[in-house]
């Protein structure tokens, strides 16, 4: 089968649309690392309901999540593509891979901070 570009406005958004959900759904329901987070992002949620956060808090959260969930997904199509391009070890490949978990490693110390900016005033 093949792909046919839409370039009408309406429905060609609203096929990106689609096609962007079944991406999110496929990385959550097949990815470890996005489940993990996911989950943590669940339960920050219901942590920021419980606690009664502020307005500005639930901003600085709510990104923090959509950072985290982001940067991972695009982790995640790094590797796949790695994988794909040379599914053997490769050092160039296995540094190129390096690089995209070191983003993760970043936006989850960034939403570390904010969590704990948040909520570390609340506990204590």
């Amino acid at each position: 089968m093949e792909f046919q570009k839409d370039n009408t406005f309406v429905t060609g958004r609203l096929k990106s649309v689609t096609y962007a959900f079944k991406g999110a759904v496929k990385l959550i329901a097949t990815e470890h690392s996005i489940m993990v987070q996911f989950s943590i992002g669940i339960i920050m949620t219901i942590a920021g309901f419980y606690f009664n956060i502020s307005k500005t808090e639930w901003l600085f959260q709510t990104f923090a999540i959509g950072l985290i969930m982001s940067i991972e997904g695009l982790n995640t199509a790094v590797e796949k593509i790695a994988d794909f391009i040379h599914p053997n070890y490769h050092e160039r490949i296995g540094f190129i891979k390096d690089i995209a978990a070191g983003s993760v490693f970043f936006a989850a110390i960034t939403a570390i901070a904010i969590g704990l900016i948040i909520y570390l005033p609340i506990l204590l």
